[in-house]
């Protein structure tokens, strides 16, 4: 049964935590920068908003809620996307079964009454007018306000906010006023190989040491030139043991043709040239020819500038 409160004679139906199996697995000093950013050292000081930079599937929603239930904390997570509306992250009027408005609090509503951490989902999907009902929220005022219910909510004191983002076409360019209200930036970058094996034997309890090693293996190669993350090597794993045992065949060895063909379903075949093996002959292939040296952006094309051609032309001339 949901719990209720009542703020300002207005009755509102809390929503749950989220109950999860989600364990951060890898370098716990981005877990000690989230809980840097929640801490509060004095009375008149106030817990901080930060946002968690990385590319989808790095562990970005996985390392907010470790923290927060390591912290002894409820977490409470609210999907942002692109239709998102304020009433959508406040309250909901819905009509009961005896024909009575019943306004429902969002998982952020719920986790400000409760004292809980709400995790704001792939923030930069929302709109601007989604992120101005949350203005007050992020700074010393600590409330929101639902016009729909007629309402000003204030802020548990033990209230905590944190939002993560993603880099891709399908988000909205956040204003000033608000990012100057996330802070820290929290940046989570690719794991080295000894967390990455750690992460993938976590996550994949029943895969053969064999396995896992050989993809941590050709995740470390796809880190230096692609986007590819552990949630990828995961995906495929979890369908190459699939496979294996569908056929009733080993799965706890590599059979290469089946491991490839789950690379290409789950990415694509330009992939294949990160597997052991393979890899060494990209780089050989990529090292007879600049041709194959492929910028990402302008930025990267002055670094390569910087570092190589203006470096080779100061040293030719003394």
């Amino acid at each position: 049964m949901p719990e209720k409160v009542t703020i300002s004679d207005i009755e509102l139906l809390l929503s749950e935590p989220a109950h999860v199996d989600m364990q951060w697995v890898g370098n716990d000093d981005l877990i000690n920068q989230l809980k840097a950013a929640w801490m509060v050292v004095d009375k008149d000081d106030l817990p901080l908003n930060p946002r968690i930079l990385g590319k989808p599937g790095i562990g970005k929603t996985t390392l907010a809620y470790a923290a927060g239930k390591r912290l002894g904390k409820d977490v409470y997570m609210f999907q942002c996307t692109m239709d998102t509306r304020p009433e959508d992250l406040l309250i909901s009027p819905v009509i009961a079964s005896d024909n009575k408005i019943v306004y429902i609090a969002s998982s952020l509503v719920s986790a400000m009454v409760k004292g809980g951490v709400c995790l704001l989902d792939e923030g930069n999907r929302m709109s601007e007018k989604s992120w101005a009902s949350l203005a007050s929220l992020m700074d010393k005022r600590r409330y929101v306000e639902s016009i729909i219910a007629g309402v000003r909510i204030y802020a548990h004191p033990e209230f905590r906010l944190c939002i993560t983002m993603n880099a891709d076409s399908s988000t909205y360019e956040i204003p000033e006023y608000i990012m100057s209200r996330l802070n820290p930036r929290i940046l989570i970058e690719f794991p080295n190989k000894i967390d990455e094996l750690k992460i993938l034997k976590y996550n994949l309890p029943f895969a053969s040491e064999e396995i896992l090693e050989y993809c941590a293996n050709f995740l470390q190669n796809a880190h230096k030139h692609d986007d590819y993350t552990v949630r990828d090597g995961i995906n495929i794993l979890r369908y190459y043991i699939k496979s294996r045992l569908l056929i009733k065949e080993n799965q706890d060895i590599i059979e290469k043709s089946t491991l490839e063909n789950a690379i290409i379903q789950i990415l694509e075949e330009a992939a294949l040239k990160y597997l052991p093996g393979n890899y060494e002959e990209f780089l050989k292939k990529q090292s007879e020819s600049i041709s194959f040296k492929v910028f990402r952006d302008l930025d990267e094309v002055n670094d390569y500038y910087d570092k190589f051609v203006k470096k080779n032309d100061k040293d030719s001339h003394g």
